[in-house]
């Protein structure tokens, strides 16, 4: 017979994960609305995530202009952990949210101070964020190696500009590399999403960790199926376009994608049973 007090044990061990709500389909619409709106009211500041983002794009493509092989994957694995790289944009939102000022001192806070607010330096909760940015840089240089891999050793000839690619791998008759090489990305891009989809804007505002975020994430992407799968199609449409603009479009994608993340998560968690991150 199975013993009641180790029963309760376990069960007091699952992490406790926030309300999920149900949203129609069609309200990711309304997240964009709300980003151009923090957008115009963050002004400059808000273009200057896109600007940097866009700028290290440029690096990637100095780099490797010449090994097509190797940019489709750095730049598809760059996209990977945009989500990290915009935390700054939740906490825009979340000031203008709240009323506070949301200026270039909030953005430096962000990124710099957020320690001050942990007593534990050696605690998970104190390292959730760091973590989660390593794990998404993993899995973005395990695709960029993964896509540079399967290029260079089945392209039909040496891959080295996007005419080439688009000729012997997009275009190409006979063979399903180009097939293969979407299949992959998929197989990665989905579990990244459902992992990503809510889960850092809830780190930066609750004291929450790591596994609880991912978990409340999947949640989310579970309860939602129909308005997730249409966010994630607006993600990769818009991501698309600013990388097609060359690079040129991220300056205002970035923008508009981070601060709608945060209204997409405000919108489908009810996270005010949790401790505040920032509370004293």
């Amino acid at each position: 017979m199975q013993n009641p007090l180790k029963t309760s044990a376990a069960i007091d061990q699952i992490p406790r994960l926030p309300v999920v709500r149900t949203i129609g389909i069609m309200q990711p619409m309304t997240w964009l609305v709300l980003a151009w709106r923090d957008m115009a009211r963050c002004g400059w500041i808000s273009f200057a995530h896109g600007f940097v983002l866009t700028l290290c794009g440029f690096v990637i493509l100095a780099v490797a202009h010449h090994r097509f092989w190797l940019l489709a994957g750095a730049l598809s694995g760059f996209l990977v952990v945009a989500p990290i790289l915009a935390t700054s944009l939740y906490a825009l939102s979340r000031a203008l949210e709240r009323g506070e000022k949301a200026d270039v001192n909030l953005v430096l806070k962000t990124w710099l101070n957020w320690q001050n607010n942990h007593f534990n330096k050696w605690g998970n909760d104190y390292w959730c964020l760091v973590q989660f940015g390593a794990l998404l840089a993993l899995a973005g240089t395990g695709w960029m190696l993964t896509s540079a891999a399967l290029i260079t050793l089945l392209a039909p000839v040496p891959i080295n500009t996007p005419i080439e690619f688009i000729q012997h791998v997009m275009l190409a008759r006979n063979g399903v590399l180009f097939e293969l090489w979407l299949a992959l990305g998929g197989i990665l891009a989905a579990p990244i999403f459902a992992s990503t989809a809510v889960a850092i804007p809830l780190l930066l505002d609750r004291r929450v960790s790591l596994m609880q975020a991912v978990l409340t994430s999947w949640h989310t992407v579970l309860i939602n199926p129909l308005p997730m799968a249409f966010w994630a199609a607006l993600i990769m449409g818009f991501s698309l376009l600013g990388l097609g603009s060359v690079l040129l479009g991220l300056i205002a994608v970035v923008p508009m994608l981070g601060h709608a993340s945060w209204h997409a998560y405000r919108d489908l968690i009810d996270a005010s049973e949790l401790p505040a991150r920032d509370a004293s």
